[in-house]
């Protein structure tokens, strides 16, 4: 059976990512409130370590990626969102699409 019968549905991926000094029940509201507007129905967050340059320095610095899941019709809503409540002056915000199955797509879009 040919991929592109089992993965055929595209969602839409947003990576952002937040200060890892921010205490646990910052970090847990601030996620929650995405999915409480259904902006996004599943956000992954893991620590991680960035190394970049800022201000003519190269600096390295813990923070959480999260990675949320949403639909076309909820892509701009969701970025805007994001940078309404981030706490950086220039937050990561990256985009991309993705091929899921179809259940996942329909979860996504519920």
């Amino acid at each position: 059976m040919p991929l592109r019968t089992i993965m055929d549905q595209n969602i839409w991926i947003i990576q952002t990512t937040l200060p890892d000094s921010l205490i646990e029940p910052t970090v847990d509201s601030w996620i929650s409130y995405f999915i409480e507007e259904k902006l996004t129905k599943c956000i992954q967050r893991s620590r991680i370590t960035s190394v970049y340059e800022w201000e003519n320095k190269t600096l390295n610095t813990e923070e959480r990626k999260l990675q949320m899941k949403t639909t076309l019709s909820n892509k701009e809503l969701l970025i805007q969102a994001i940078k309404d409540k981030h706490f950086y002056y220039i937050p990561q915000i990256i985009t991309w699409q993705a091929e899921t199955s179809n259940q996942y797509a329909r979860w996504i879009e519920g």
